[in-house]
């Protein structure tokens, strides 16, 4: 297990982020610093505080009738449509609640709805829940995949945000770069940490990390 050194909010000082300083390679990057999420994904009373956290953003005026979770968020997307409810945020679903899902992947990492959960995006207010945004690839595809299926992104959300918008949405996030300032992320035909000969720490996507034996 990698050594970790942890990161308050500013805001929500008991919420932590655990980030791991090395060398790492993503699907579309390489970074300096893996942020662990893995407790608050997990673990009942952090997924809830950072549910509690998110739900600031978004005001009763916002119509959310999906919440649409990446990165294995779904346990906080659970707690977030609670607080959200709780809040008075409205809903256009027959039955007055909010859906939440995870989608389905192809071999090219753009998502897929089956016919039985087309009804939870197709026409529907859709916030997108990610643990982080780095390079924005993979939230442009979630976007565009969402609007293939007749979604409307009403907003954004992630923990952890390199940027602060994507595709013309503002992201909502708990921690940025100014938590973390200074966390790098490179192409991998332009990483420095390749280019000085810093061996890959581990390699990590959406579901966590495994490390490379030297």
């Amino acid at each position: 297990m990698l050594q970790y050194n942890k990161v308050y909010s500013k805001k929500y000082p008991d919420i932590a982020l655990k980030i791991i300083p090395g060398h790492f390679v993503t699907p579309n990057s390489h970074i300096n610093y893996y942020v662990d999420m893995t407790t608050m994904k997990t673990r009942r009373s952090e997924a809830r505080a950072v549910a509690s956290a998110m739900a600031q953003a978004y005001i009763s005026s916002t119509i959310i009738d999906t919440i649409i979770c990446m990165d294995g968020t779904e346990v906080i997307g659970a707690y977030l449509a609670d607080e959200l409810t709780k809040a008075g945020i409205l809903s256009m679903n027959q039955h007055k609640t909010i859906y939440v899902v995870s989608p389905e992947y192809d071999q090219t990492g753009q998502l897929i709805f089956r016919d039985n959960m087309l009804m939870m995006v197709e026409q529907k207010h859709v916030l997108l829940l990610l643990a982080s945004m780095t390079t924005g690839k993979t939230v442009n595809r979630a976007i565009s995949g969402i609007e293939y299926y007749g979604g409307h992104v009403n907003g954004v959300s992630a923990i952890f945000s390199a940027g602060t918008s994507v595709s013309g949405h503002q992201i909502n996030y708990l921690f940025g770069k100014s938590d973390v300032p200074d966390y790098i992320s490179y192409t991998p035909e332009s990483c420095k940490l390749c280019q000085s000969g810093t061996r890959i720490t581990a390699i990590c996507n959406g579901f966590g990390y495994s490390e490379v034996n030297h």
